[in-house]
């Protein structure tokens, strides 16, 4: 792994995914399990080692700690209508996905997650994670993180189209910028360039 279960413990701290608390009476704390892979290079060769903790949703239990689970995706005739735009304009075409996007999203029910595989020290014996954010695998991962989303943009200016939720529109002195979300993968155009700039600026974007 890399990282002794200090650094884990901090790393989740500073971003506030989670907290080591005693579990309440009365919950139960669900499982979590590692997930390892190994990304390469165009050539074949091993780009990197990529470890993934993700919660087991499958315990999850309706009414405890999970409710709504829905959310929305991208309709494809709208995705088709919005490459046709930038086809027909000559508007330049950006595709981005965000880094760890599930750990972005708000939770609102009360969840607890057993500790990782491998964490172990003293301190912490008899004791569980308090999930303060998504986590991958959690039934309401995709629904928060589309509703924080949702938030930022709209405090940048944007608001959702019409008759697709998932596509967002900003104009602005006669242009345009649209985007246009599938989960966490991003089709981004328009006539302005700088707004599209700054949109990547203010995301944790990869652009592809």
């Amino acid at each position: 792994m890399g990282r002794s279960n200090g650094g884990w413990n901090g790393c989740t701290q500073r971003n506030g995914i989670w907290s080591i608390v005693s579990l309440p009476s009365g919950k139960k704390p669900v499982g979590c399990k590692w997930i390892f892979n190994l990304k390469h290079r165009a050539d074949g060769t091993i780009d990197r080692y990529k470890a993934r903790l993700v919660a087991k949703g499958y315990t999850q239990s309706f009414g405890i700690d999970y409710q709504e689970t829905f959310a929305l995706v991208a309709k494809m005739n709208n995705l088709r209508v919005l490459l046709s735009l930038a086809a027909n304009f000559g508007w330049p075409l950006k595709q981005f996905d965000v880094k760890n996007t599930f750990l972005h999203g708000d939770l609102e029910e009360e969840v607890y997650m057993q500790l990782p595989p491998g964490f172990n020290c003293p301190q912490s014996s008899g004791k569980v994670c308090r999930l303060r954010k998504a986590l991958y695998g959690l039934k309401q991962s995709p629904r928060a993180w589309f509703g924080r989303f949702t938030e930022a943009m709209k405090r940048i200016g944007y608001h959702q189209g019409n008759s697709d939720h998932t596509l967002f529109i900003k104009r602005k002195n006669e242009r345009v910028t649209l985007l246009i979300i599938y989960v966490d993968d991003m089709i981004v155009t328009g006539d302005d360039a700088d707004k599209i700039k700054r949109l990547q600026e203010f995301c944790p974007l990869n652009s592809k």
